[in-house]
């Protein structure tokens, strides 16, 4: 997916927009409705009304990863997690958090990826499981598992065509309340919907007959 950014600076940072990953969360436009302005047109990324360490707050609020930064001279602002995430949310995506490559692209930190089958911006989620009424538990069952001896590294998502997303990389599974439910280096990420085992996959794309890149 080739995708588009807008991009604002002030003197301390720079903070680059990306449309087509933004799950509309909402987060950045209440916690700060002076830097990201709601419902106006024209300018409306305003990263000079606060400081860099305010602006990366934002930043690590938004789970869809639409919003980056780094400061103003190119350099990393925002750094790797001490631990790699994936967030299950209930009836929604999978919100991934670590050093980030998905479909053999650098994605920053943080991206939501669609889990009901149905985003037309397949791996990333675009909120078509809200109309659909996709239903799937945010609080799956723990698996046995054992403490991880590195929590944090590089993390890849390989979606599979037609089937599911192949994440390698140091991970935890967490549920919505923040309970452990797996810790893995290697898993197949159900993204069809209809996985009997969710959040991972248990073959039933191929049953389905379910497409996507």
């Amino acid at each position: 997916m080739s995708e588009k950014e807008e991009v604002a600076r002030s003197v301390e940072v720079s903070v680059a927009f990306h449309g087509e990953r933004c799950i509309h969360s909402r987060n950045c436009v209440i916690d700060r409705p002076d830097v990201f302005v709601p419902n106006v047109k024209g300018e409306w990324n305003h990263p000079d009304r606060a400081t860099a360490d305010e602006v990366l707050e934002i930043a690590h609020n938004c789970p869809s990863g639409a919003i980056q930064c780094s400061r103003s001279d190119g350099s990393a602002l925002e750094q790797a997690p001490v631990v790699n995430t994936v967030r299950v949310r209930e009836n929604g995506p999978l919100a991934f958090r670590g050093e980030l490559t998905v479909a053999g692209e650098a994605k920053g930190m943080r991206a939501t990826l669609c889990r009901c089958g149905l985003s037309q911006r397949k791996p990333y989620c675009d909120s078509s499981h809200v109309a659909a009424g996709f239903e799937a538990t945010g609080e799956p069952a723990t698996e046995p598992s054992e403490a991880l001896a590195t929590r944090n590294g590089p993390l890849n998502v390989a979606p599979q065509r037609n089937g599911p997303l192949h994440v390698t990389g140091n991970v935890e599974i967490i549920s919505g309340t923040g309970r452990t439910v797996d810790r893995v280096t290697d898993a197949y990420l159900c993204r069809c919907g209809h996985s009997s085992h969710k959040p991972f996959c248990d073959g039933t794309h191929a049953k389905i007959g379910f497409q996507a890149p």
